[in-house]
């Protein structure tokens, strides 16, 4: 009998499940950025920092629009966990048939919503005029791929709710490589530049779609994907929207203040300040993503729990996931720091790019694992149902903060540094909000759950 790749994330060593968990989870996301990494290495090489530059014009702005339809699979894992912790295989496959629709539908409305906009939005972020012709052709094609894109991480999302971080990797590592190679093929052979990797981006999003849409449709357990389930039912959309529009419109208030901290850096040298953020940010991602694992692998562990009305395993994810965060993701920073110009030098070609992409990274990589502590509270409150305090915290100290610390700072010290100080300004405040409101998130779960008070 072959062996189930779910797992039960509500009984024995908690942290023990969640190192198995994570870890496949945190090289999902590495592999994800060093392959996007290698789009602009292989652009860099071979095509030179004006089409580095034009990727990087538009990294922050399709984050920011990916981010709210993105959004909507965090609450396919929340209520999904939880329907796997209750043991509720008929809310599941709703759960899952539901998600699977809603991605497609998403993707469609994405990829016209790019197509038409991709111009207007590059203009309002005051892209240079010299870069903003390739800008646009990337988007545009970059936004063709936003069905298969959203089917992946909706199906990926499901996989993580029923505990298999495995598969996820498998699947990104060989779309990941098929990636890279079409890279090279494109740029350096048929001489295309940002629509090569553009397009390379594009087939290497539908070949993870497909692994991922396969395993479910031949899974035995609580991911099966039915074609009979394949329609939205009425009372899992409204379970997932309550999470997951929360989330899709905090990730967008996050991301708003990382719009206006890109059209900041486009005002620095033009192509040097974005080309510099641009290989920087191939770095400092990957410090970001060792955190944002752990943090999302909270949700799955506290749904689960949740479902199996296990309150007293829900504290224990959130300071698991804590000390996690500061060992993995401040090790991995301390290194990238360090390296900082090495390390940017494989990316940006001139002196002065790397210079200034070496003081992001290494302001940002030493200070990230308080953006991982931040985002392991604001995941755990949307796992325990509270997604608004979440998005009113987040929008609060890590937009409005953020965005107001920049103005002001900016009029005093009007240097490429003071732009990434707003970020660890922005994530302490955003911590002490939560240190606040977390317990008594959890307090009310508690109860709720468990029908007594602590």
């Amino acid at each position: 009998m072959r062996k189930s790749k779910e797992m039960d994330l509500t009984t024995g060593s908690i942290m023990k499940k969640m190192i198995i968990y994570s870890v496949p989870f945190i090289f999902t996301n590495i592999l994800q950025v060093l392959f996007n990494a290698a789009d602009i290495a292989v652009l860099g090489i071979f095509a030179g920092d004006t089409a580095v530059a034009a990727v990087g014009a538009s990294s922050s702005l399709t984050i920011l629009i990916v981010g709210l339809f993105v959004g909507l699979s965090i609450g396919t894992n929340v209520v999904l966990a939880r329907y796997v912790g209750a043991k509720d295989k008929e809310g599941a496959s709703r759960t899952v048939g539901t998600s699977i629709v809603i991605a497609f539908l998403s993707g469609i409305a994405l990829m016209v919503l790019g197509l038409i906009l991709a111009p207007w939005f590059l203009r309002i972020m005051d892209c240079a005029e010299s870069v903003i012709e390739d800008a646009t052709t990337y988007l545009r094609i970059y936004f063709i791929g936003a069905p298969s894109m959203l089917l992946y991480n909706f199906s990926a999302s499901v996989l993580r709710s029923v505990g298999d971080t495995r598969r996820p990797l498998i699947f990104l590592s060989i779309s990941g490589a098929v990636n890279v190679g079409l890279n090279i093929l494109f740029v350096l052979v048929f001489k295309m530049t940002v629509e090569g990797v553009a397009i390379a981006t594009i087939v290497s999003q539908t070949i993870s779609a497909i692994c991922c849409l396969t395993v479910l449709f031949k899974s035995k357990g609580y991911a099966r994907l039915r074609v009979r389930y394949l329609k939205v039912f009425g009372f899992q959309l409204k379970e997932i929207a309550v999470i997951g529009i929360p989330s899709g419109l905090q990730s967008v208030a996050f991301n708003i203040a990382n719009v206006i901290i890109q059209k900041t850096i486009n005002g620095f040298d033009e192509e040097i300040g974005m080309a510099a953020n641009t290989a920087a940010q191939q770095f400092d991602a990957i410090v970001y993503n060792v955190g944002n694992a752990i943090s999302m692998s909270c949700m799955a562990f506290i749904g689960q729990n949740i479902g199996a009305k296990n309150a007293k395993n829900i504290k224990k994810v959130i300071l698991y996931a804590i000390l996690l965060v500061v060992i993995f993701q401040f090790s991995v920073g301390l290194i990238f720091g360090i390296l900082a110009p090495a390390l940017c030098s494989l990316i940006a070609s001139g002196e002065k790019v790397i210079q200034m992409a070496s003081v992001r990274l290494r302001i940002l990589g030493y200070l990230y694992f308080m953006c991982g502590v931040m985002e392991v509270f604001a995941n755990s409150n949307r796992a325990m149902g509270r997604p608004i305090v979440s998005l009113i915290i987040s929008v609060m100290g890590a937009t409005v903060f953020r965005i107001a610390f920049l103005k002001i700072m900016m009029h005093f010290f009007p240097y490429f540094a003071t732009i990434y100080w707003s970020y660890p300004a922005s994530w302490i405040i955003t911590i002490i909000c939560y240190l606040i409101f977390t317990p008594i998130t959890y307090k009310k779960t508690k109860i709720a759950i468990e029908g007594k008070p602590l």
